[in-house]
């Protein structure tokens, strides 16, 4: 396996976790679609420097995952607009086990002994100790917020007003 010393996340990222090389440095360990490596980066290094890629930050993102969704604990982030790659955290994003999910890749998912069977785009699989409902809700909370944020890109992308802004009344 081949160490990176960065990585901008990329549409083929199924899911990427924490894990400690022999100095205890946290690095990631990246799973894409046709390849496995680690990076020499923490998970939120990775998240916070693709997301600066394209002009935003990773507190800015999530503070928009929370306006959009509501006050949600484990909030998706939207990581790239233009591409529409969204990923979600299994718990705190703060936590070294937390485990980043893409649901673009994320084909399949039953109950096999109260965790989750998960099923990959290329057909690989991972066991993910969580109940099939919890992990469900969280896929179901990404999509919504890259479904809600579609539109709102397109205008914004347009030069029309954003949605988000608000408008002077009237009296």
């Amino acid at each position: 396996m081949f160490i990176l010393s960065h990585y901008i996340i990329r549409k083929e990222l199924m899911y990427m976790r924490g894990i400690f090389d022999r100095h205890g440095k946290m690095c990631t360990l990246v799973k894409e679609t046709r390849k496995t490596f680690i990076v020499d980066q923490s998970p939120l290094e990775i998240l916070e420097e693709s997301i600066r890629q394209i002009g935003y930050n990773l507190s800015g993102a999530m503070e928009t995952s929370k306006l959009l969704l509501g006050n949600i604990h484990h909030c998706p982030v939207l990581v790239n607009p233009i591409q529409r790659i969204v990923l979600f955290p299994t718990r705190s994003p703060f936590h070294e086990g937390c485990i980043w999910f893409n649901p673009a890749h994320t084909k399949r998912t039953t109950s096999l002994n109260r965790k989750t069977h998960i099923t990959f785009s290329n057909g690989k699989t991972l066991i993910f100790p969580a109940k099939l409902s919890s992990f469900n809700c969280k896929i179901k909370r990404a999509e919504q917020l890259e479904e809600i944020t579609r539109d709102s890109i397109f205008i914004i992308l347009n030069g029309q007003r954003s949605p988000f802004k608000k408008r002077k009344s009237r009296k």
